[in-house]
């Protein structure tokens, strides 16, 4: 009776010390995130407009669709205001208004591999296929953040046009390296607030 006792004053514990944690899984990681931001940064580096400085600038993001579209914006807001452009809330308050878009805000990736990549090979005709992993002497894998932006201004009582800003342009890299599917080498991830992703060669 007492070992019943026991065993279900045992269970009892066990089962009240159970617990699970559930994970959300974004649809890009934040690596992938840090690449398309430090991008983003780069494309605005030195960004001025065709107005004098001083100017009151509205920033008109309408048609500015993108994912991370926010980031990017603000950091053209940023770009203008180290320029010396004072920023404004309406069109009503501005002397220019900067209709700002994107070219492409995205991440590109590349692999390089001496010998053969990973297959998928169809087996009969009713398309089924089977998988044939990587067998690799040397492979090479490059993430690259790219962002573009270009815009136009005009004059928000006549419309009538003050200039263009041509694409601006910018990316961020990194580079991983991998010997015979096992040594592997080089940038893996970006530590958040990185501006410089290094030599891949030399980074263990």
């Amino acid at each position: 009776m007492i070992l019943r006792a026991r065993a279900a004053i045992g269970l009892t514990l066990l089962l009240g010390a159970c617990a699970s944690t559930s994970e959300t899984y974004p649809a890009r990681t934040a690596t992938e995130q840090l690449l398309v931001a430090r991008a983003a940064d780069r494309a605005v580096e030195g960004l001025t407009l065709p107005v004098p400085a001083g100017s009151r600038v509205f920033v008109d993001a309408t048609y500015f669709q993108a994912e991370n579209a926010a980031y990017a914006i603000s950091a053209v807001r940023a770009a203008l205001s180290d320029a010396g452009y004072a920023l404004v809330a309406s069109k009503a308050e501005a002397d220019a208004v900067f209709e700002l878009r994107a070219g492409a805000l995205s991440l590109e990736q590349m692999r390089r591999v001496v010998g053969l990549p990973d297959m998928r090979v169809p087996i009969n005709d009713t398309f089924n296929v089977v998988s044939i992993p990587e067998l690799s002497i040397y492979s090479r894998r490059d993430r690259v953040g790219v962002a573009e932006f270009s815009g136009f201004l005009y004059d928000p009582k006549t419309g009538s046009p003050l200039g263009a800003v041509l694409p601006m342009t910018g990316e961020f890299r990194i580079r991983s390296h991998k010997l015979l599917m096992i040594v592997a080498w080089g940038q893996q991830s970006i530590d958040p607030g990185q501006r410089d992703p290094g030599d891949s060669w030399r980074e263990f």
